[in-house]
């Protein structure tokens, strides 16, 4: 007798415990919608992780680490989904690790899941992302190789955004390949290529007059230039 009412006891246990979760579960559905509708991320952030925490799932967990990534929490992002790269991994995965990655300064672990984001989609958009890093990490063939394939599919409705002046700007994404392109024969011979890489620049600025980053390159290269010719002259005497 005993043993069935402990039975009773247990499965009573189980079922209300049941019965709350999915209460529980109701109730934050419910948080989430209207922290949607009011536009309140951190109350959508909340909901989620209690709708996961409640009823686990990826693709909760693939929407809670982008709603971090949105709003520039790329750690917690990280934190949340991991960065082990996985053939199930969603396309939402791929792009949070590859976005994350690269804002805390990883450009080695960010290229992997920009390469498969590539492999999914190929677009100019994300090819300038995997010449900017490939670039940042010197590996100037496989920038130069996604340059060429961005120049070739480039539209002129493309654009991407700038932000080391006190006020962001955009240019063509033309000029920024071109921009890169630059970078690309620089870094092959930073002596001998100066004045390609500047011809590139100024047909750049063609493209965007406003291209404050090419401008300061341009310069920079310039500097570099009689920096050498100087160097030069000296040897001579």
């Amino acid at each position: 007798m005993k043993r069935f009412l402990a039975l009773i006891l247990v499965v009573s246990s189980f079922s209300l415990t049941a019965q709350s979760n999915s209460e529980l579960i109701k109730h934050y559905e419910a948080y989430y919608k209207q922290m949607r509708a009011q536009g309140d991320v951190q109350g959508i952030i909340n909901g989620m992780t209690h709708l996961n925490i409640l009823s686990p799932s990826q693709a909760r967990k693939d929407t809670l680490a982008y709603l971090y990534m949105t709003e520039g929490k790329y750690m917690q992002a990280l934190n949340t989904i991991g960065i082990e790269k996985s053939a199930t991994d969603s396309d939402i995965a791929i792009e949070v690790k590859a976005l994350s990655l690269k804002s805390v300064k990883q450009p080695e672990l960010a290229i992997k899941f920009f390469d498969e984001m590539f492999k999914r989609k190929p677009s100019a958009i994300i090819a300038y992302e995997l010449a900017e890093l490939n670039l940042q990490t010197q590996k100037i063939t496989e920038a130069e190789k996604h340059v060429t394939y961005g120049m070739a599919n480039v539209k002129e409705d493309m654009k991407k955004a700038y932000y080391e002046t006190q006020t962001p700007y955009e240019v063509q994404l033309k000029a920024a390949f071109m921009y890169l392109k630059a970078l690309v024969a620089f870094n092959k011979d930073k002596k001998a290529n100066i004045d390609a890489a500047v011809d590139i620049l100024d047909d750049a600025l063609k493209v965007s007059p406003n291209f404050n980053m090419v401008q300061l390159t341009k310069n920079e290269l310039l500097r570099q230039k009689q920096i050498l010719q100087a160097q030069a002259a000296e040897a001579k005497k």
